[in-house]
């Protein structure tokens, strides 16, 4: 049975240096005309999710997250240029990529809070996106609770491939481990974020790296 590596992107691929979430604050005051007063906690969840609590906070009654996410988007393509000057990959990335894109055993493939567009953008800055099948990830338009993001991707790897695969999870928070033990997939938390490893472990993840530089390592726990 194959392994079907599902990344996360923010803090675990990657740090996007605030582009993402100064284009979010520049488009909700342009689709709704008020002023950004409150900024909620982005890790682990999905833009669905945020996309609500943003709304209700700030007592927007007459947007549809449709028509902000649009705008977004364009706020994003307009500034995607910064995603690489401002952000950074993140310690071993890119070799372990390559690393399990040698492998006839593994898919990789995403699943982030992002929406599909902005996901993109961000895996394109850094030159990422030949290592992903994108088409079959899962995002953050897909569903508000990320687990069900999780489950949307392996349905659609099994429609595209025809098989059953064996469920990797690799994510930087909580809300990432619990995504992956909702699908019996395997939780892998790197504590590249704002969750310590101590924090991934209580969480219930299978395993825990405190970054990917040790790509041997890395790569022995995402296919063991």
């Amino acid at each position: 049975m194959r392994r079907l590596v599902m990344w996360d992107i923010d803090y675990t691929l990657l740090r996007g240096g605030g582009v993402a979430a100064r284009a979010w604050k520049a488009a909700f005051t342009e689709v709704t005309g008020l002023p950004w007063t409150a900024t909620p906690s982005f890790g682990g969840r999905t833009d669905l999710d945020i996309c609500a609590e943003v709304f209700a906070v700030h007592g927007v009654t007459d947007c549809t997250p449709e028509r902000f996410f649009a705008r977004y988007v364009e706020q994003v393509h307009a500034s995607r240029h910064q995603f690489a000057e401002q952000g950074a990959l993140l310690p071993g990335v890119r070799a372990v990529l390559d690393e399990l894109g040698t492998r006839d055993d593994v898919v990789q493939t995403l699943v982030t809070g992002n929406v599909p567009q902005v996901a993109a953008a961000k895996i394109a800055a850094f030159d990422l996106a030949a290592a992903f099948d994108a088409e079959i990830g899962g995002y953050g338009t897909d569903d508000s609770v990320r687990a069900t993001l999780v489950r949307r991707c392996l349905q659609r790897a099994e429609a595209k491939y025809g098989e059953t695969f064996q469920p990797v999870v690799i994510g930087d928070t909580a809300n990432d481990v619990s995504a992956a033990l909702a699908n019996d997939a395997l939780a892998v938390g790197v504590a590249t974020g704002g969750t310590t490893m101590a924090e991934l472990v209580l969480a219930g993840a299978h395993a825990v790296l405190p970054d990917l530089s040790d790509v041997n390592a890395a790569v022995a726990v995402i296919t063991a």
